[in-house]
C-alpha cells in the first residue's frame, strides 16, 4: 500500500511540474526527445531539456527553440554541446547553459539534419518556405505531445543559416496562430550572426579583412573581385551558380588570408591546414565542410561525431545514424542558399507583433557584422526613421562593456564584443543580456 502511495505522489509531482513526459536522457536534468512526422516521409527530431531552475513547475519558465545553420548542421549536436546545452563537448558541465534559466528545445532542421531523416530523395526540402512550413507542422506535433507548453511564452533563437529559416518560420507560425490552426504563446525571434542577406555578408569580407590587417590591398582586391562575380550572379537570379561562386570567393579568402578562421578571425589556425580545403576538396565538399562542419579543426568535428553516434545514440535509444543525410540536405538547398530573406524580416516588423532581434559577434567573418548592418539599413519598415534617430547604448554586464544595442518598435540590433559566429559560446555574458531582453530570464 505504501508503495502505491509513493508512486501516486511521484506522478502527482510530475503532473504539477508539467513534465509528464520527462525522462532521463544524456547528461543532467529531465529531458524528452523524439520524432514528429512533418510530412509523409519526413521525420523531424527534437531534444527538449526541462529547465533546472528552482521552479514550482517547468512551465513557469519560457520555452526557447534553438535552430542551427548549415543548412544541414545539427542543433542537437553543435548548438547543444558546442554552445548552450548543459554539457560541453568534453563532458564537463557548462556554467552558462541556457537550461539553468529556461526550457530549451533543440530541433534538427531541415529534415535530414542530425537525427532528422527522410525516407527518400523526394522528401528533402529545396527552399526556405518548405522549411518554414515543416517547422510549423513540427510545432503542431510538439504541442500535441506537450500541451502543457501551449501557454508558455515561446521564443525562437537561431544562428547563421538559421537567420534565413527562423524569420520565415516565425512568420508562418504567427499566421497559423492568427488563423486558429495552432495554439501557441509565440513572442519573439532573434537571429544570431544571420545569413539573412547572403550577398551583403559576402561583400563585407574584403573591406573587413583589409581593415583588420588580415589581407593587404592586393588581397582585398582579389576577394572583392570574386565577391562582385557572386553579386552579378545573384542580381541575375542565377542562384545555383551564385552558390558555387560564393564557394570560389571563400577559396580566395582562404588563400589570401593564409587560412583565417571564418567563424572567429582571432581563432588560432594552422597556417598550412587550409590548403586541404583549397586543393583536395571540390566546391561542394568545401561548402559542406565549412558550413555543416563548423571547424577547420577536423579533430573536434570527429569528437562531436563520435559523441553523437556513440554515447548519445545509445542513451536516447535511437537507431538513426546522426548526420548521415546532412550533406544531401545541404546539396538540395544549393539553389536557395544565396537567396535573401530580408523581405521576410520586413514583413515580421510591419505586419506582426513579434519581437525581432539581430545579434552579431564583431569577430565573425562568415556573417560579418558590417554585412548585417548594411541589410538592416536597407530594410523598409514602419519604425525605421525612429530606429535611425535613436541612440546606440552600451551593454554592460558586471561593469564590463560587452557590446551595444539599438532599438525601435519591435526591432533590436545587438553588437557583441569579443565574439565570433557562435555568440552563446564566445560571449555568454552578452548572450545572457540578450536572453533577458527577449525572455526576461538569463
Amino acid at each position: 500500500m505504501s508503495g502505491l502511495l509513493i508512486s501516486f505522489a511521484v506522478l502527482l509531482a510530475l503532473f504539477n511540474s508539467g513534465a509528464v513526459n520527462a525522462r532521463a536522457g544524456y547528461g543532467p536534468g529531465e529531458q524528452d526527445w523524439g520524432f514528429v512526422d512533418v510530412r509523409e516521409g519526413a521525420h523531424m527530431f527534437y531534444w527538449l531539456y526541462y529547465t533546472t531552475a528552482n521552479v514550482t513547475k517547468y512551465t513557469d519558465r519560457p520555452l526557447a527553440i534553438w535552430l542551427q545553420g548549415g543548412p544541414g548542421a545539427s542543433s542537437t549536436g553543435y548548438g547543444n554541446f558546442e554552445e548552450l546545452g548543459p554539457l560541453q563537448l568534453d563532458g564537463s558541465y557548462r556554467e552558462w547553459t541556457w537550461v539553468k534559466d529556461m526550457n530549451v528545445i533543440f530541433i534538427d532542421n531541415p529534415v535530414g539534419s542530425g537525427f532528422s531523416y527522410v525516407d527518400g530523395s523526394s522528401y528533402y526540402t529545396t527552399n526556405n518556405k518548405q522549411i518554414a512550413l515543416d517547422l510549423v507542422e513540427f510545432m503542431k506535433g510538439f504541442y500535441a505531445l506537450h500541451p502543457e507548453f501551449k501557454q508558455t511564452p515561446l521564443h525562437i533563437f537561431c544562428e547563421s543559416y538559421g537567420g534565413k529559416m527562423a524569420p520565415e518560420f516565425a512568420l508562418e507560425l504567427y499566421y497559423a496562430i492568427q488563423r486558429g490552426e495552432i495554439e501557441s504563446n509565440f513572442q519573439s525571434v532573434a537571429l544570431g550572426d544571420p545569413w539573412t542577406s547572403p550577398i551583403d555578408s559576402v561583400l563585407s569580407w574584403a573591406p573587413y579583412l583589409l581593415q583588420l590587417g588580415i589581407v593587404d590591398q592586393d588581397g582585398h582586391d582579389k576577394i572583392e573581385a570574386a565577391a562582385l562575380k557572386t553579386k552579378n550572379l545573384v542580381d541575375g537570379e542565377k542562384w545555383t551558380q551564385a552558390t558555387l561562386q560564393w564557394s570560389s570567393t571563400q577559396s580566395v579568402v582562404l588563400r589570401e588570408s593564409k587560412g583565417v578562421d571564418f567563424y572567429n578571425v582571432e581563432t588560432p589556425t594552422r597556417g598550412d591546414k587550409y590548403l586541404r580545403l583549397l586543393v583536395e576538396m571540390n566546391p561542394e565538399e568545401r561548402m559542406y565542410h565549412t558550413l555543416v562542419h563548423f571547424d577547420i579543426d577536423e579533430d573536434r568535428d570527429k569528437l562531436l561525431e563520435d559523441l553523437m553516434r556513440g554515447p548519445v545514440t545509445k542513451a536516447l535509444n535511437l537507431t538513426i545514424k546522426w548526420g548521415a543525410q546532412s550533406g544531401t540536405t545541404f546539396n538540395k538547398l544549393m539553389g536557395d542558399f544565396m537567396k535573401p530573406a530580408v523581405h521576410i524580416v520586413e514583413e515580421l516588423l510591419n505586419s506582426t507583433t513579434v519581437q525581432v532581434g539581430v545579434f552579431s559577434g564583431g569577430l565573425d567573418l562568415i556573417c560579418a557584422t558590417p554585412g548585417a548592418v548594411n541589410w538592416i539599413d536597407s530594410m523598409k519598415w514602419n519604425d525605421k526613421t525612429k530606429y535611425l534617430s535613436n541612440p546606440r547604448v552600451g551593454i554592460t554586464v558586471d561593469r564590463v562593456l560587452e557590446g551595444y544595442q539599438k532599438a525601435a518598435g519591435n526591432f533590436t540590433m545587438f553588437w557583441v564584443n569579443r565574439s565570433g559566429h557562435m555568440v552563446p559560446a564566445d560571449n555568454p555574458a552578452a548572450m545572457s543580456h540578450i536572453l533577458r531582453e527577449f525572455t526576461g530570464f538569463g
